[in-house]
């Protein structure tokens, strides 16, 4: 698998892609970004292992940029700056990150084979909560009438 650990970025094919951002013009790395969610959203056969590492890798880096999400800090991420992601790739990222945890993903079906797969499990839903994190419990206001 060319894997060595859980995060985003801890496989080859997330590494690449990371280079591949590098490597981009600035102007074209959100296009990237969009494209690799896009691509995955719209798999209605089975999803390919490598994509969906790049989905995670992608989805870390716009969670990065959202409140609550953590900064990609891993040698193996982008050494380039990255453009405030849209708005709208939050939703693409949820969207995407369904998919690779769907029935039909190779990746999924390679961590589940895995001993380290329930901690992938929870790390990829601790990156899916940035996007639609759970509702704070509101505290009970008490009226004196």
């Amino acid at each position: 698998m060319g894997t060595w650990d859980i995060g985003p970025f801890d496989n080859d094919t997330a590494a690449d892609f990371a280079y591949t951002l590098d490597e981009a013009a600035p102007e074209e790395r959100e296009n990237l970004v969009r494209a690799t969610l896009v691509r995955a959203i719209r798999t209605q056969e089975y999803l390919e292992s490598p994509e969906g590492a790049e989905v995670v890798a992608a989805v870390a880096l716009i969670a990065a940029q959202c409140p609550g999400g953590e900064p990609v800090t891993t040698s193996y991420g982008p050494d380039e700056a990255l453009p405030t992601f849209a708005a709208d790739l939050r939703m693409l990222a949820i969207d995407a990150l369904d998919r690779v945890l769907a029935e039909e993903s190779e990746l999924a079906d390679l961590w589940d084979e895995a001993v380290d797969g329930p901690k992938w499990r929870q790390s990829i839903r601790r990156l899916r909560a940035v996007f639609d994190p759970e509702p704070e419990p509101q505290a009970e206001v008490l009226f004196d009438i």
